[in-house]
């Protein structure tokens, strides 16, 4: 199996700012992935919103696998998506 080195939170939000920037995902950039680059972080919220959804399982999902070894596997990817505290 894949492991992205990406967290799942920015891989969300850089869909949802696909979604409404590329032309090919509905917006009107003909080249988008600069214009991604640097408004992904924007859209962090909404992904984050898409991640606190889906902590709970359906049964579909519930039936295939082990329930809390989704919700903390989702929760890992909010705390990921925390920004990092610096001490000084």
């Amino acid at each position: 199996m894949d492991v992205s080195t990406t967290p799942v939170a920015e891989r969300i939000a850089r869909v949802l700012a696909g979604q409404r920037i590329s032309a090919n995902a509905g917006g009107d950039a003909e080249s988008a992935s600069q214009l991604i680059d640097s408004a992904w972080a924007d859209y962090l919220p909404d992904a984050l919103a898409v991640l606190r959804t889906l902590r709970e399982p359906d049964r579909a999902m519930a039936a295939a696998g082990d329930p809390a070894v989704w919700e903390a596997m989702i929760l890992a990817g909010i705390k990921g998506a925390r920004p990092r505290t610096v001490i000084l």
